[in-house]
């Protein structure tokens, strides 16, 4: 049976124990048959009062493992509910970066605490990790690396190799170093086990490498990995060149996933780390103020058509088709804002292009404005037998289309240079935008029609 399906078997067997009680049953799966991958899933997965229940069931060394597999908000809630000496047990096995990200949902008179509690080499490692940003790349990497100098033999190496109890995970190269802890190139592992002993380090290593300075965003490390199919990558001092730490891919991986949560959830303004099973209160508070936002801007549309309030009394038709023009241009703008985010995140979109992806979605706007104006006026003239309200309603598809598609291109341009989140305010401001460009073009031209 395939390892994937008898750790699904095994989750299965996990709920049916705990729905008949029997957690001697379920003590043992989480602790001995499942990954804390799968632990951590299923504490997600877990309504707070189950949650709780199987967070007391993981025994003390398991803590440590399941926690870095956890959203930040769960994460959060877990830790403050342990004692700083039960927190610092549970890091005691954790990489540094790992140990890093936990410390980082802890207030910081806690985290004090807990690198007391650690010895100096582990707490050189942490304080390392925890000097830069969270979204950065010396905040993303892992400092337990394996270095060598190049004057040596690959002999030496092999024997050096073997004093160690295991190597760091994702180990594909080891790191070059000169006496200034200075980075200078990379020695493969398949090198050591096809060359022969006797050749020196120098002769074998690659010096045509891929270095990642600390100070670079998480984005474009994880850009970077994708671009180069890297598995692991040294991290440097981007000043003097001193080797820092190295990054792998399964790193890499949780910062592609958290970005692709953020822009999902952003665009609901939401958090990524929103816990699908968090208590009511604490949910609908934060949904809230999105909605009160919301507010705010419907008003605002409705304040554009009640200054053609004469004109609709007149005109009754105009407001059976409103909604035709303002849905028209939603999903336009949409569809030029996602493509704009998704372009700003993985790199593709910089100052040296933008203008011609604006004039490019001008005429998308206007080419797709003429196409379905003449569509929805021929079956607003079937459906009314009125040419007029057919010609007003084609020109004000062509308007919102028009503009929907430059706003939905300019707006992440505009937001990310007001240091705003386009994925989290683009969507809000797009639609405020489209709703009051289509009513006003749509009742103004009536107006002008028909009074």
């Amino acid at each position: 049976m395939p390892r994937g399906e008898k750790q699904l078997n095994k989750i299965q067997h996990l709920g049916a124990a705990l729905e008949s009680g029997a957690l001697a049953q379920v003590r043992r799966i989480i602790n001995s048959d499942l990954q804390p991958a799968d632990v951590a899933h299923i504490l997600e997965s877990s309504p707070p009062k189950e949650r709780k229940l199987l967070w007391g069931l993981i025994e003390d060394e398991n803590e440590g493992e399941v926690l870095q597999h956890l959203s930040d908000e769960l994460q959060t809630w877990l830790l403050n509910q342990m004692s700083v000496q039960e927190v610092a047990n549970a890091m005691t096995d954790l990489d540094a970066d790992d140990v890093a990200d936990l410390l980082q949902n802890l207030p910081n008179t806690v985290t004090r605490e807990v690198l007391t509690t650690m010895d100096s080499q582990d707490r050189a490692r942490v304080e390392a990790v925890l000097s830069y940003p969270e979204d950065s790349a010396g905040g993303l990497m892992n400092t337990d690396t394996v270095t060598v100098r190049p004057d040596i033999t690959l002999e030496v190496v092999l024997r050096y190799l073997r004093r160690h109890r295991s190597l760091p995970d994702m180990t594909d190269n080891l790191l070059l170093v000169n006496r200034r802890d200075e980075f200078i190139g990379l020695l493969p592992i398949n090198k050591i086990l096809v060359t022969d002993g006797d050749a020196t380090v120098r002769e074998v290593m690659n010096t045509d490498v891929i270095t990642i300075p600390a100070d670079m965003e998480d984005s474009d490390v994880a850009q970077l990995f994708e671009r180069h199919d890297l598995v692991s990558a040294p991290v440097v001092d981007a000043l003097n060149g001193k080797l820092l730490g190295r990054i792998t891919i399964d790193d890499v991986v949780d910062v592609i996933r958290e970005d692709a949560d953020h822009s999902l959830m952003s665009m609901a303004g939401l958090d990524e780390d929103e816990d699908t099973f968090a208590p009511a209160f604490k949910t609908s508070r934060r949904r809230a103020v999105w909605l009160g936002i919301n507010l705010l801007t419907a008003f605002l549309a409705s304040a554009v058509i009640g200054l053609f309030q004469g004109t609709i009394d007149q005109v009754v038709a105009l407001a059976v088709l409103m909604p035709i023009v303002a849905s028209m241009g939603g999903v336009a703008g949409s569809q030029t804002l996602t493509l704009v985010i998704r372009g700003h995140a993985i790199g593709h979109i910089d100052s040296k292009n933008v203008g011609w992806l604006l004039n490019r979605e001008f005429l998308v706007g206007l080419s797709n404005g003429i196409l379905w104006a003449l569509v929805i006026a021929i079956v607003t003239y079937l459906w009314f037998m009125d040419l007029k309200i057919s010609i007003i309603i084609g020109a004000a598809i062509i308007i919102n289309l028009v503009v929907a598609a430059f706003a939905g291109a300019l707006l992440p341009v505009l937001l990310k240079r007001m240091n705003i989140d386009p994925a989290l305010a683009g969507s809000v401001v797009l639609t405020t935008v489209t709703d009051v460009v289509g009513f006003f073009a749509f009742l103004g031209l009536a107006a002008g029609f028909y009074l």
